[in-house]
């Protein structure tokens, strides 16, 4: 699997993480959802360099004019919340993708809430024989939300291609799923990566529960 981490380049995905960290600007919620989906709009723009592209023939109203446009079938798939907005910002952009969906919540299995679990409980998509999914996910803490949805989704067909994407990962996470998909035929794009997790599997310095700050408390 490659990697592309932002963080390590000279790009305004850099200036959308710092506010989406900032504890004062997150109190505001309208714009924490819209600086993720700018994030999602800068992404799906680096996303579309590695895809495959045809050419067509346009009328404008003076003359045949040759246009490149994609040859591949897209997907965009999420987690239910917290992708909603990642989701949107790639849908903006490659707006005649399918959209799949899958409801995928964490639970802990212990009382000191440090065994954590995933459970999926929904999925609603397209046939994908054939396809490219392009994968989003704000936070890639375990990876183990990221797999289980890819796994879910493989259900109702084989993508052709796999394309992840998500604004901050932690580095064990990434290394599991450097392990679960060892193509290089794949590719995870991040808006950063930190170093570590808790004892509770949240990403730190990360920016606490990504849903959370979009739609509020949670009971």
């Amino acid at each position: 699997m490659k990697v592309v981490d932002f963080s390590k380049q000279r790009t305004v995905i850099n200036k959308y993480v710092s506010e989406l960290r900032d504890v004062n600007v997150q109190k505001d919620r309208l714009r924490f959802r819209q600086n993720v989906v700018r994030i999602g709009h800068a992404m799906a723009y680096e996303v579309s360099k590695s895809l495959e592209y045809k050419d067509i023939t346009v009328q404008t109203p003076l003359a045949e004019a040759v246009a490149s446009v994609l040859a591949e079938e897209i997907v965009i798939g999420t987690v239910f919340r917290a992708g909603l907005p990642l989701h949107q910002g790639f849908l903006d952009v490659f707006d005649e993708a399918g959209n799949a969906f899958v409801s995928a919540y964490r639970y802990y299995k212990d009382k000191e809430g440090t065994d954590v679990g995933i459970k999926i409980e929904y999925i609603a998509t397209p046939d994908l024989e054939g396809k490219t999914l392009i994968l989003v996910d704000p936070m890639l803490a375990t990876g183990g939300s990221m797999e289980l949805a890819y796994e879910a989704f493989c259900t109702k067909g084989t993508p052709k291609k796999l394309i992840m994407a998500c604004v901050i990962a932690a580095k064990g996470g990434v290394d599991y799923l450097k392990k679960f998909f060892p193509s290089n035929d794949i590719t995870l794009y991040c808006g950063a990566i930190d170093p570590e997790l808790n004892s509770h599997k949240y990403i730190v310095p990360g920016l606490g529960d990504a849903g959370d700050l979009m739609y509020g408390d949670k009971l």
